[in-house]
């Protein structure tokens, strides 16, 4: 099985005179990611050289979030500039096959630019058939010439409770896009993720969202070097008996007064 890293050694890279490995992180734009990023970005054992976000080219969306393309680009500028942007283009409605097929694509078009990349990162908490599948497919991606990809999970096994709430001491701001309705309200999409919302979460739910209850658009922290002006569009709700609620996050100065 491909072997799984924390990013909890006591011997950094440079200590030990050897260069950082290499990272690609698949970046959503939610809070995992980007806590991911920031973790990543402060341990000297790895250099994150790029970032791999999925797209649905049907309607210009992220996968799952479904938040607008601009915005996601406009997130992408505010990230450091030594991040190379790889995406991943899906169809809206895709099958695992369709997946992986895209995103062997995009390991390779990385090893290309990249031939020293070792590790793909992923902002997983506690989830482990999630993180099961995602080395799965790390396994099969046959492209590697002998040298594989390995999976990276800087945040596996924290505790969401302390990871939302330093989360928010680091300074990130960040709106919940999407709520699955079987586990939590509708109107608690387009609220800001701080400190009252976490107060105000059913006790069933977790406070990082990591069993699916919500998702999230970050607009500003340590990882970004500009806030992205948003402000909340309109809701509708979507998926079999209207189970998703999301919230369109538009671009402040598109919003009209």
């Amino acid at each position: 099985m491909a072997e799984d890293v924390g990013v909890s050694s006591s011997i950094s890279a440079e200590s030990n005179g050897r260069q950082p490995s290499q990272v690609l992180l698949s970046f959503s734009g939610g809070k995992d990611s980007s806590m991911a990023l920031h973790v990543l970005r402060n341990d000297p054992n790895f250099h994150v050289v790029g970032i791999m976000v999925q797209v649905e080219k049907d309607n210009d969306r992220v996968s799952v979030h479904e938040v607008r393309r601009e915005l996601l680009d406009a997130q992408v500028a505010a990230l450091p500039s030594d991040l190379t942007v790889f995406h991943v283009c899906l169809p809206v409605m895709s099958t695992n096959c369709q997946y992986e097929g895209a995103i062997f694509d995009c390991f390779a078009e990385a090893r290309q630019c990249f031939p020293l990349l070792k590790y793909v990162a992923f902002g997983d908490i506690f989830l482990a058939d999630v993180r099961d599948y995602r080395m799965g497919v790390l396994a099969r991606w046959s492209g590697h010439g002998g040298c594989p990809l390995l999976p990276l999970f800087p945040l596996w096994g924290r505790d969401t409770t302390r990871l939302a709430r330093d989360f928010l001491a680091l300074g990130f701001r960040a709106h919940l896009v999407c709520v699955d309705t079987t586990q939590l309200d509708a109107t608690y999409v387009g609220r800001q993720y701080d400190a009252a919302l976490l107060d105000d979460l059913p006790a069933h739910v977790d406070l990082c969202g990591e069993k699916g209850e919500f998702h999230t658009f970050v607009s500003a922290g340590p990882v970004f070097s500009s806030t992205v002006p948003v402000q909340v569009g309109h809701v509708e709700s979507r998926g079999t008996a209207g189970r998703f609620a999301y919230c369109d996050l538009v671009p402040r100065a598109r919003v009209k007064a």
